[in-house]
């Protein structure tokens, strides 16, 4: 082989991966940048598996190529500098807050990875704004809690008016009470 086939071959599996970084930020929601720099190979393992559990992908990335697959984000040149050191990449698929949930319990106990920062809905947001969506709660509860903002006055109402009737009740039996 010559030298010019092993770079062909090189190219063509950047291509690849460009590609595949491609349909990933396509698809993907949110994208969180974090630096792995200090996790093992079985922490790193670990956390691919909770996310993947949570329709969400880990995946430690190559800067340059992930800047090629990033360019339509219209990332500023201080949020590039940032990729500069090695990076794990989070694509978030579907809910947003239950992968960070974890990310941010991992982080509490191994005090590592680090948030470099993200990108929401194509709008960049910084790493202390990710903790922040981190604390948000799951959309579930979120539904309920709406459910039943929705439903308090639906209630109230239902309780006024059973309370006339009830009254209405009670003065009844207490007049046939004193005829008896």
């Amino acid at each position: 082989m010559d030298s010019y086939t092993i770079t062909s071959q090189n190219r063509q599996k950047k291509e690849v991966l460009v590609e595949k970084f491609l349909e990933k930020v396509a698809k993907a929601k949110a994208i969180v940048f974090t630096n792995y720099t200090g996790l093992t190979h079985q922490q790193i393992e670990g956390v691919k598996k909770a996310m993947k559990a949570n329709d969400a992908e880990y995946v430690a990335t190559k800067n340059t190529l992930l800047l090629r697959a990033l360019a339509e984000k219209g990332l500023s040149d201080e949020d590039k500098a940032k990729l500069k050191q090695p990076t794990g990449t989070i694509f978030l698929y579907n809910d947003v807050v239950a992968p960070l949930k974890l990310l941010a319990k991992t982080i509490k106990e191994l005090k590592l990875p680090v948030i470099k920062f993200g990108v929401l809905e194509n709008t960049i947001i910084s790493d202390q704004q990710v903790v922040k969506l981190s604390q948000i709660a799951p959309l579930p509860v979120l539904r309920a809690q709406l459910l039943g903002q929705m439903k308090a006055p639906i209630s109230g109402l239902h309780r006024a008016l059973n309370w006339n009737l009830q009254q209405l009740v009670l003065t009844l039996n207490a007049i046939k009470d004193k005829k008896a």
